[in-house]
């Protein structure tokens, strides 16, 4: 009722974004697989029937009921592998869910960069309608040539319309973070226009080792590693044979027992392709993992520079530019109390303090994202293990099951 915060908008976006709810879906499906994993084989039932026709010979027939007795220890590790999958999609729900928070703080921050901007011009215009009255008093009065008061009008009209682009972009803005937090486009909250603190960083945190133990996208990529690796044992396992067995009733003048044992021999085929398609996949998933710490390594270095880089220019242009344009208008507007105007020195006055407050704008959005892009990089604070999605995380109306680790265990901070 008082507003949307960003804080409360990550809650809404961990419930409703649609992306997060088609990946808790395909959790479902890992799920599912693991709910019947390690299960023996359908047992096989058969019929044998022989009527000699040359001879009046009774019927002869033969009644078996095989079964596939699995001492390779195959179904073991097929649960294990179902396991392993489960977790890698329990893992990759929570690097949706991390990414997301990101990219609420993210659609937030620029959303409330053109939300100042919007004011800013109105501002500016505020004051350029000021200017361009004087403009059109000193015109009547002949102390101003038509041409040059055409000029004032002409700015004032480009001013204008640039304020209507910023007004589209702005509500453009919204309407991506609407999506975002999984609202429609004309739900009726108000959003608090907010830049996202900025976390500070320990001097004395190991980035590299925080790096590995936190980052959601690494800890997909271990899980991946795991069932890359399981799968490779169960291919082996199969090499393994196992024992299949039949026993029933057969009748051939007399009543009779059957008994088959049947074991397969691992000699030609002893499921070679299928163990080298799998060794390969493994260091295809080992690889991955590597290049993406690596590139990982590389963005956070990245986005340290930038912080460090644009918050330096921020404070320059707010310390010198701004704080110099802000007082050569003011001092402009006491020299026009004492009746001495300079109309175009005026309205350069008030152009140049738009513009660099305009570029403080800017140069704080740009440090919050690559703060937040820092902060997606490291994780979450408090890395725990994933929430599984447990029974009823879909129903048929598509409400979801409650956030995993990404939304549990960091909470709401920045």
């Amino acid at each position: 009722d008082d507003g949307l915060s960003w804080r409360e908008g990550e809650v809404l976006a961990l419930f409703y974004n649609p992306d997060l709810r088609i990946a808790r879906m395909k959790a479902g499906i890992a799920l599912a697989t693991l709910e019947d994993a390690g299960l023996w084989d359908d047992p096989v039932f058969g019929f044998n029937g022989t009527d000699i026709l040359s001879s009046p010979a009774p019927f002869e027939f033969g009644l078996i009921l095989s079964f596939t007795i699995p001492i390779s220890g195959r179904l073991e590790v097929e649960i294990e592998q179902a396991e392993a999958a489960y977790e890698a999609s329990l893992r990759r729900i929570v690097d949706r869910e991390w990414a997301t928070r990101m990219d609420v703080r993210r659609a937030w921050a620029e959303w409330t960069a053109s939300n100042e901007r919007v004011r800013m011009m109105e501002v500016m215009i505020s004051g350029l309608e000021d200017v361009s009255a004087l403009m059109d008093t000193l015109r009547d009065a002949g102390e101003l040539s038509r041409a040059d008061a055409r000029v004032f009008t002409l700015t004032l009209a480009g001013q204008r319309a640039d304020l209507l682009e910023a007004r589209a972009r702005l509500e453009a803005r919204r309407a991506d973070l609407l999506y975002l937090l999984g609202l429609p486009m004309d739900a009726p909250v108000e959003i608090e226009p907010e830049f996202v603190p900025i976390p500070p960083i320990d001097p004395a945190i190991d980035l590299d080792g925080a790096l590995i133990a936190r980052n959601t996208t690494l800890g997909v990529r271990r899980a991946e590693y795991r069932v890359a690796e399981e799968t490779l044992r169960l291919e082996i396992r199969k090499q393994i044979p196992d024992i299949e067995v039949g026993a029933g009733y057969g009748n051939e003048d007399d009543d009779r027992l059957l008994l088959g044992v049947s074991v397969p021999i691992p000699s030609l085929n002893a499921n070679r392709q299928a163990i080298g398609e799998a060794r390969a996949e493994r260091e295809l998933a080992r690889a991955v993992a590597e290049t993406t710490y690596e590139r990982l390594a590389h963005d956070l270095e990245r986005a340290l520079i930038d912080v460090r880089q644009t918050a330096a220019r921020r404070l320059a242009v707010e310390t010198e530019v701004l704080i110099g344009a802000t007082e050569q208008l003011d001092e402009l507007r006491r020299v026009a109390e004492l009746g001495e105007v300079d109309t175009f020195l005026i309205f350069e006055s008030v152009t140049s303090v738009f513009d660099a407050r305009t570029r403080v704008i800017d140069l704080t959005l740009e440090e919050r994202l690559a703060a937040i892009r820092v902060l997606e990089l490291l994780g979450p604070a408090s890395p725990g293990a994933p929430a599984p999605i447990g029974p009823g995380f879909a129903t048929e109306a598509g409400e979801h099951d409650t956030p995993g680790a990404a939304g549990a265990a960091d909470g709401a901070t920045p």
